[in-house]
């Protein structure tokens, strides 16, 4: 064999070896949820991939012995290859070999190896479908030494109790990642990657991060006048009022004000002397152990959009509502309810209320985690925990990198807390 045939028939080995290099990356590296789309579209070549995917046994033993077949037929041939032409310039075996030996082997590596395996990283469903059919029939040739092969890997998998299969479970960390990348390459829209995320929080977030707490619910008595009950209405524009006999512990129902509207345009309702005539008893009362994902199903369920928050002692902790929930979830979209409680003084402080949800703090501050944050539910909270006392006024803690401090106190509870970013050295950063 001449030097000529030698060199087509290395440049045919490496054009095989590229072609098991491109399967076995694109097939392997193939997107199981992109080839699921062009299967749901009638592609045959996306099934067969998926296939593959999930019994890849017999591909990876294809593509192995390819691989292994190709590397010792181009070392057989490629042995001494340049020597004809190397050996009338250098005298020396030694070097002409080495020379030879370079050359066949960054031969392949460019050519067989790197280029083809960075071709089907960036490619990989593209080169997939293209390759599948002719992997499939050099499966089929190869079929009996797989069978030996392949078999003999089933057997150590079992003795060493090892899966076969890989495990394609999508978590919600997965889908975040996905929609974060899809944000950075400007496939996402900002305002939808914050709605995603905002939906993967109804899971996390309990009711009480919603709601609207104890003392700030408008509630009528059955015993109040009605100046009194007018002057609530007039001052508090709700949809509904909670009803209760004599504390607000004391559930009797709620007033719908359209329903109230309603009655006093049509001349049926005189006044508001006999609240019991027109309160809704069939009001519903939810634990605080709910997170806002299940009280969204709740509402569903029970077609309402009000309720009443009670904790395990049955004492009132607040009132939700629908709307409560969707502003949640539209997140930084409907951003009315987070300016009441964060202003952004400048580039490094925020002015926060006290009554701000730890997971909009910790968006808003980019911070992770808060040191058991599963036992409070807003940054009030994050402070009594911390503070292990009732803060006072002046009262601050540092957090990476952040410094609390609690600037407002109203009857034991935190109004506001100044929140600064400050420069902090690396030692501090590992001691905080």
């Amino acid at each position: 064999m001449n030097t000529f045939e030698r060199l087509a028939l290395i440049s045919l080995l490496i054009l095989i070896s590229a072609f098991f290099s491109m399967a076995e990356i694109s097939l392997a590296g193939a997107r199981k949820l992109r080839l699921q789309q062009l299967v749901d579209e009638g592609n045959k070549k996306a099934e067969k991939v998926l296939n593959l995917q999930n019994n890849p046994g017999n591909f990876f033993t294809t593509t192995q012995i390819g691989l292994n077949i190709v590397a010792l037929l181009a070392g057989i041939i490629g042995d001494g290859i340049l020597n004809p032409y190397l050996s009338n310039y250098i005298s020396d075996s030694r070097i002409v070999f080495l020379i030879s030996f370079l050359f066949v082997t960054g031969s392949f590596v460019e050519f067989a190896d790197l280029i083809p395996k960075r071709l089907a990283m960036v490619y990989p469903e593209k080169i997939a479908l293209t390759l599948v059919n002719k992997m499939i029939i050099v499966s089929k040739i190869l079929s009996p030494i797989i069978f030996i092969f392949n078999g003999l890997a089933n057997l150590l998998f079992k003795v060493f109790n090892m899966p076969n299969n890989r495990a394609d479970e999508i978590t919600q960390e997965d889908i975040v990642a996905i929609v974060n990348e899809g944000a950075r390459a400007g496939v996402v829209r900002s305002q939808e990657h914050s709605l995603i995320e905002n939906v993967f929080e109804l899971e996390e977030r309990w009711v009480s991060s919603a709601m609207t707490t104890r003392d700030e619910i408008v509630y009528f008595t059955l015993n109040e006048s009605e100046n009194e009950i007018k002057d609530k209405i007039e001052k508090n524009p709700h949809s509904r009022f909670l009803v209760c006999e004599d504390s607000i512990d004391s559930i009797y129902g709620y007033v719908d004000s359209k329903y109230l509207l309603s009655k006093l345009l049509k001349g049926e309702l005189s006044g508001l002397k006999n609240l019991k005539d027109i309160t809704n008893r069939s009001v519903l009362i939810i634990p605080n152990t709910l997170s806002l994902s299940e009280m969204l199903d709740r509402f569903n369920e029970t077609r309402e959009n009000f309720a009443v928050i009670l904790n395990e002692y049955a004492h009132v902790v607040g009132l939700i509502t629908l709307q409560d929930v969707i502003s949640t979830l539209m997140g930084d979209i409907v951003t009315q309810n987070q300016e009441e409680y964060i202003t952004k003084r400048d580039e490094n402080s925020w002015l926060i209320d006290g009554l701000t949800p730890i997971e909009d703090v910790k968006k808003i501050l980019a911070i992770d985690y808060f040191p058991e944050e599963a036992t409070y539910e807003t940054i009030a909270g994050f402070m009594f925990y911390t503070l292990k006392t009732i803060p006072k006024k002046g009262a601050s803690i540092n957090y990476l990198g952040y410094s609390f401090e609690v600037v407002d106190v109203d009857n034991f509870k935190i109004d506001q807390l100044l929140i600064i970013k400050k420069e902090t050295t690396f030692l501090e950063s590992l001691q905080e």
